[in-house]
């Protein structure tokens, strides 16, 4: 498990109304690492928050580059 996996686990379970049903997966490619995070359908938006506020957030604290602006951040959220 990498710091970036075990931050966005963190944080989510912390963010939900059922963190035993967060899922959180790594995939490397290349020169990447892609987090995705998979919650419960009614605990997506609090993941999100507020225009994306919460969700672009996490990638600083995870140790990944922060997004270029104007574009979406890397991870990959099911509801």
């Amino acid at each position: 498990m990498s710091r970036a996996r075990d931050v966005v686990e963190v944080v989510a379970r912390a963010l939900v109304e059922h963190p035993d049903e967060v899922v959180v997966t790594e995939t490397e490619r290349r020169d990447r690492t892609r987090v995705a995070l998979t919650t419960a359908s009614g605990d997506l938006g609090k993941v999100i928050g507020r225009q994306g506020r919460t969700a672009a957030a996490v990638p600083p604290q995870a140790g990944a580059p922060a997004p270029r602006p104007r574009r979406r951040p890397p991870e990959k959220f099911k509801g």
